[in-house]
């Protein structure tokens, strides 16, 4: 479909300025920006300001990826191997639960096996957004090495899935399982030996990215690690972004040093191509759909299981935490926005879910963020009142 150059002057006219005052409205309804910019993407696309755009499509696609790349900046693999055995534990049975809660419910209410796949994901893109507003509490602290290990196996999910359902079951998945797998090997060999380099000679890792750097060598060294594990995805054909999330973890685990990298790199990120995605993403959802019969109650339906499967499931670290702080941890894990419309994207490509379902999962991803961040917010000023009587 062609568009005359005043209609993609308006497209970015209209991306402009969605980026620019999305965060002041967010920030006068008390809401994170990510579900405001999927909001106005929405309404501007019904009325005409966005359209469909080859570029627009490429920009939003690396958005996204950019997104997965951030969410691994989160992850010190360092820290995350030097989780206590029983924390490790209870992750697992964490996770277990997950899996259990979404395989029982899809298959009691005759859903597809996608729905299983759907419903236990996980992402710190969000949980990050929450420790900049409370700080580095101890709820925190853990949702987000929980949160680290849940997201890598989501994504490890949304890779093999993604290979089902673009080749099927046979020999073309079994090739790219088998792929995904020499694949994690040989990272695993290469983070070893970059483990051993670095210790056995420390200055390397100053030498790549120096303290007194005018160049930007460390911002143009992470694009490359970023570029390169896409790149390798993408000769490999498998899922982008577990190249781009890996390449995110390579950061905080070997370059400790640039304790304010992740930081310049998400800045860009947050500031350009992540706004963009979720822009599109609202585009893309048609509002007429909000009076398709039952949408609604299906969206809402998807969002309350999500929630309280991990309400359910966080339980087994109500000993560590005590009942709010798990409350609250089970909370910060029920807003996989990003992973969510990802994997609800690549189910509706593959025909796997309806266009129903597809705008559902959708609509219950802002649901989640919009309802999540309220009650965070209203337990955590119940939990300082409590804590001020107390003290009192």
């Amino acid at each position: 479909m062609s568009h005359t150059l005043s209609d993609n002057i308006l497209l970015i006219t209209t991306i402009s300025l969605i980026i620019m005052f999305s965060p002041f409205i967010a920030k006068s309804v008390k809401l994170p920006t990510t579900p405001i910019e999927i909001i106005l993407g929405s309404l501007l696309g019904y009325v005409g300001f966005l359209h469909d755009e080859h570029l627009f499509n490429i920009v939003a696609e690396l958005g996204f990826l950019y997104l997965m790349f951030i969410a691994g900046t989160e992850i010190n693999l360092k820290n995350v191997l030097k989780t206590p055995v029983h924390t490790i534990k209870k992750v697992a049975l964490y996770l277990f639960f997950l899996y259990a809660f979404s395989i029982a419910f899809s298959m009691q209410f005759h859903l597809g096996k996608i729905f299983m796949v759907l419903l236990p994901l996980i992402s710190v893109g969000l949980v990050a957004s929450l420790a900049k507003e409370y700080g580095k509490t101890p709820w925190i602290t853990l949702s987000m090495t929980v949160g680290g290990i849940g997201e890598v196996v989501s994504i490890v999910i949304l890779t093999i899935t993604s290979a089902t359902l673009k080749s099927g079951i046979g020999l073309g998945l079994f090739q790219s399982i088998m792929a995904l797998i020499a694949f994690i090997l040989f990272m695993f060999l290469l983070f070893r030996a970059m483990e051993l380099i670095f210790w056995w000679f420390p200055k390397v890792s100053t030498a790549l990215m120096p303290h007194e750097d005018n160049q930007e060598q460390d911002i143009r060294l992470s694009m490359g690690i970023f570029f390169l594990l896409v790149g390798a995805m993408l000769y490999l054909h498998l899922e982008l972004a577990f190249g781009a999330f890996l390449a995110g973890i390579f950061i905080p685990t070997f370059f400790e040093h640039k304790h304010d990298l992740p930081e310049k790199l998400g800045s860009f990120g947050f500031g350009l191509l992540i706004p963009i995605f979720f822009i599109h993403i609202g585009s893309s959802f048609d509002l007429d759909a909000l009076f398709i019969s039952g949408l609604i109650e299906k969206a809402l339906l998807i969002t309350v299981v999500m929630i309280l499967m991990r309400l359910f499931a966080s339980l087994v670290f109500i000993k560590d935490l005590g009942i709010t702080d798990t409350i609250l941890l089970g909370l910060s894990h029920s807003m996989p926005l990003t992973l969510l419309i990802a994997m609800a994207t690549l189910a509706y490509s593959a025909n796997s879910i309806d266009k129903l379902h597809y705008y559902a999962f959708i609509l219950a991803a802002l649901f989640q963020v919009i309802s999540v961040m309220i009650m965070i917010k209203l337990i955590n000023v119940y939990k300082t009142k409590k804590e001020q009587k107390a003290l009192a």
